[in-house]
């Protein structure tokens, strides 16, 4: 049976040269160039729209591990990848018109992938993989939103920064929720009013993100609108609003603040927390600046940075297994950033996933479920977490991998403790 493949970015094309290579025939379905997105140039497949960059190419570093991972598990476009590298130091840098221009030559030539020019409005029968990325056309997102029902689709991305718990200083901080109710569940940062007012000005007088043309009309909703936004209705805004420091007692002190940023947990394990409150389109050395000058953040490790623009994604944990699996209807997949991961590692790895597991479907053999103690099973077990609360797109990081339990002297040895993840993961892979 054909697979119908739904966008020839990066996902969709390492999806379809999975399947392929397994003797699986392919739709492979693309709207560029009959209809263009804004962002991206070329009517080439796997386009690099923004950076050329995949990021660092060491496994002691969670993309590089990420890359890793997909060379193990087969993946052809990381091949690719490597054979348009230019020099960047430690990251894997390319040529990015190279690099598509060989992937479009090499599904063009694969006689198992039918390519297809025109935009799909509606979700197909029969098996198949939707990897149209965050700029779906309206017509195919109408449809993808009548399949996850409303609530589980989203338009635009508003998204707050997100700090390694073992970084907060606790001296500082305290954990408590307001009012004491329920367990102390929040990391809170309290200010006096001289630091919030440092704050404020670096806030009120950093430099923001353009948005692009087609994201200009966008509309935020009141309730996610920028802090920047916030802080520009008056000085005491954020103080009533986000930063209130009502009900937030440290009980070190046993005094109520002048404010307090407080921070919500991210994930299972408790590593990650984001800002509450804080989704921003500053430039991320601005976000930097700001997040470092609230007290018990001085030396946050930030791992992802906030941002503001159009982004079709899904509510994943609500609709997607980790197998990237369809919860609704076991011949339907998603791949790509429109399952809510961030980034064109990340992208490829997920098309990779979906290729796999695909062809196992077909072949009524059971779905690859990767650990969560590899990159990639991590990734994908974080965006199906039906445990989330609110759902914001992510990409690799080791707070979303289960931690390891070091001796006390060797906790904060961060080299140690990610060749110790990255070793775990690669016995994972091995012995698939």
């Amino acid at each position: 049976m054909d697979v119908n493949i739904i966008g020839a970015g990066l996902a969709g094309a390492e999806c379809a040269l999975q399947l392929a290579k397994q003797g699986i025939k392919v739709r492979l379905y693309e709207m560029r160039p009959k209809k263009t997105t804004g962002a991206h140039v070329s009517a080439d497949f796997a386009e690099f729209v923004c950076s050329n960059s995949l990021g660092s190419y060491d496994i002691t570093n969670a993309s590089g591990l990420l890359k890793r991972e997909m060379e193990m598990l087969g993946g052809e476009l990381i091949k690719i990848a490597y054979d348009c590298q230019l020099p960047a130091g430690g990251a894997l840098a390319i040529d990015r018109e190279l690099f598509s221009k060989k992937v479009t030559d090499l599904i063009e030539q694969n006689e198992n992938i039918e390519i297809i020019r025109e935009e799909i409005t509606q979700i197909q029968d029969g098996p198949t993989v939707i990897a149209s990325g965050p700029l779906t056309s309206d017509d195919l997102a109408n449809s993808i939103n009548d399949f996850t029902q409303s609530e589980h689709l989203h338009f635009f991305d508003a998204i707050a920064p997100i700090v390694e718990c073992e970084s907060v200083n606790l001296d500082k901080a305290f954990y408590a929720s307001r009012y004491d109710k329920g367990e102390a569940s929040y990391i809170n940062c309290p200010m006096n009013k001289e630091q919030y007012e440092k704050f404020y000005n670096i806030l009120i007088n950093a430099p923001k993100i353009e948005l692009k043309e087609f994201e200009r009309d966008a509309k935020f909703f009141e309730s996610c609108l920028p802090v920047e936004v916030l802080a520009s209705r008056g000085v005491d805004t954020l103080r009533f609003g986000p930063m209130k420091p009502v009900g937030l007692i440290d009980k070190r002190m046993g005094e109520e603040n002048y404010a307090v940023v407080q921070l919500r947990q991210d994930n299972s394990a408790k590593t990650l927390y984001n800002l509450v409150g804080f989704q921003t389109n500053l430039k991320w050395a601005s976000q930097k600046e700001l997040i470092h000058s609230i007290p018990g953040l001085e030396n946050a490790n930030i791992v992802r940075y906030g941002v503001m623009h159009r982004n079709t994604f899904i509510n994943s944990p609500k609709v997607l297994n980790a197998t990237l699996q369809t919860r609704k209807r076991p011949d339907l997949f998603f791949a790509g950033q429109i399952t809510g991961t961030e980034g064109y590692t990340e992208s490829i790895a997920t098309g990779l996933l979906a290729g796999i597991n695909m062809a196992k479907y077909l072949k009524s053999e059971e779905l690859l479920t990767l650990s969560k103690e590899t990159m990639l099973g991590a990734l994908c077990n974080y965006i199906s977490f039906d445990g989330h609360k609110y759902f914001q797109p992510i990409n690799s990081n080791w707070g979303i991998v289960p931690p390891i339990e070091l001796p006390k002297k060797e906790r904060k040895n961060k080299k140690l403790k990610n060749e110790l993840f990255a070793k775990r993961s690669i016995e994972n892979i091995s012995a698939l």
